[in-house]
């Protein structure tokens, strides 16, 4: 089975919306604005931003307001990705604040000579300091879909603001508005079920996993088995569209290896008798809420919900991805770092190949060719290589210089767990090979040190590892 274009479950609304928008727009859609090309180009832009501009004006009431929202929003919809592009750019250029207007206020706080005088000043310059297109953006909050509309326009424009700095402000403001929305106290954690899930909704799992794809409706149902828990948290205003989800295994024992996990011809297991939960994927659904984050709320609230479901539940862990490892020792090796490679390790390397290669340039070109995994003797060489490669740089590879280098890693040490277990051959997909060798590392949940963990790695970085993982880094 065929996963879809994470886009599409939007994509079939959007005829549906530009009818519904088109109704609500009633005698304020104008006909000759609905007539904008679809690449906007230059003679169209006037058009545009006269409409933009009757959004901002105080005229009639509420259902006026609405009705001129809906009219620009369907006019946005009918546009291709070029004049999408350059919609935002309008909106971004025309509609930030007036320099002027903020020079100005500056000059009256600076010159205030009363407290009275003082704070109107400064009432006056948080006015000026609010673009003029966060109350358009907001205007969409009254229409049906409009929060998604607006998500799914912040998804177009994270992928266009490096073009142009104006483009990066307006993300801000929209990163604003929607970071406001989406309060996780205003989000309903949601177990879903095969029973109870809509045909639609579980389209939409298929469509927005992005950690181990679903292959077809027989591996999604083993995923929503009584032996596995599928949580996703929903906003009141987009109720059929999850923003993030969590897949888990009830088990016995930490799990080490995903193939078995999600192999669904295993035997069932007894959840009741299950002491471990596995969180073997985590998505974000929406991308257009990238940066808002409410995930580390997700895994304490499904980490809760288990604990009083299942009391016989002692370990609460991940079987996590490390998806940049293989990236980030390909340029270390390129970069020719001394000592990235033990006497030791060189040998073992030299005698499982044919010597044809030395042991960085061997390493650096099985990075991009996982024939190796069917060589037994080179597998075994590259394992304790790999494996202490892999710890140092979950374990001590940073950005920022306190930030882990690994986005993974970075997401479960900032939510406190720890860094427990590195597994060989834990995932030999092309995927799993390709990203982290086939490697895949365990984070845990230790209830009794969550936040003595979290605070220990955002104020200082500092890393929680395991024994076990401490052993590696020795090696």
């Amino acid at each position: 089975m065929n996963t879809q274009d994470k886009t599409s479950p939007w994509k079939q609304r959007v005829r549906r919306l530009r009818a519904s928008w088109q109704t609500i727009a009633g005698a304020e859609y104008d006909a000759e604005a609905a007539s904008l090309r679809p690449d906007l180009p230059g003679d169209d832009l006037q058009r545009l931003r006269k409409q933009m501009n009757a959004c901002l004006q105080v005229r009639g009431g509420e259902v006026s307001a609405r009705a001129r929202a809906a009219a620009l929003g369907k006019a946005y919809l009918e546009l291709d990705a070029t004049g999408r592009e350059r919609f935002l750019t309008l909106l971004a250029t025309d509609f930030d604040v007036v320099e002027a207007e903020v020079d100005a206020a500056m000059d009256a706080l600076n010159g205030s000579t009363d407290a009275q005088e003082r704070r109107a000043a400064q009432r006056e310059l948080r006015r000026f300091l609010e673009p003029p297109r966060v109350k358009l953006l907001t205007q969409f909050n009254s229409l049906p879909d409009g929060i998604k509309f607006l998500v799914n326009m912040r998804a177009e424009l994270l992928s266009l603001k490096a073009k142009d700095p104006a483009l990066v402000m307006l993300d801000d403001d929209l990163k604003g508005v929607l970071a406001t929305w989406f309060d996780v106290d205003f989000l309903e954690l949601r177990r879903i079920t095969w029973d109870t899930a809509s045909g639609a909704l579980l389209e939409k799992l298929i469509s927005y996993e992005a950690v181990h794809p679903i292959e077809s409706w027989e591996d999604l149902k083993n995923r929503l088995d009584f032996d596995r828990r599928y949580f996703a948290y929903f906003h009141p205003r987009m109720p059929d569209e999850p923003l993030i989800f969590v897949e888990v295994a009830l088990v016995n024992g930490i799990a080490d290896n995903v193939q078995n996990l999600l192999d669904s011809s295993a035997p069932l297991q007894n959840p009741e008798s299950a002491d471990t939960a596995i969180f073997y994927s985590i998505s974000n659904a929406q991308r257009g809420l990238d940066g808002i984050s409410f995930g580390n709320f997700l895994i304490k609230r499904v980490v809760d919900h288990l604990s009083h479901e299942f009391p016989n539940l002692k370990a609460f862990a991940t079987l996590s991805p490390i998806p940049r490892f293989n990236s980030w020792l390909d340029k270390t090796l390129s970069e020719g770092e001394p000592g990235l490679l033990r006497a030791a390790e060189r040998k073992a390397l030299a005698k499982a190949h044919d010597g044809t290669k030395g042991p960085k340039g061997l390493l650096k070109g099985l990075l991009a060719n996982t024939d190796w995994v069917e060589n037994e003797a080179l597998t075994k060489a590259l394992k304790p290589v790999l494996m202490r490669l892999g710890a140092r740089y979950l374990a001590r590879e940073k950005r920022r210089g306190t930030v882990a280098f690994d986005p993974v890693a970075h997401f479960h040490l900032s939510n406190g767990a720890r860094i427990e277990r590195l597994n060989w051959m834990a995932d030999v997909s092309r995927k799993g090979l390709g990203q982290s060798s086939g490697m895949m590392i365990n984070y845990r949940y230790d209830l009794s040190q969550i936040d003595s963990n979290h605070e220990g790695y955002r104020s200082k970085g500092k890393v929680a590892v395991s024994s076990a993982v401490k052993s590696l880094l020795k090696e």
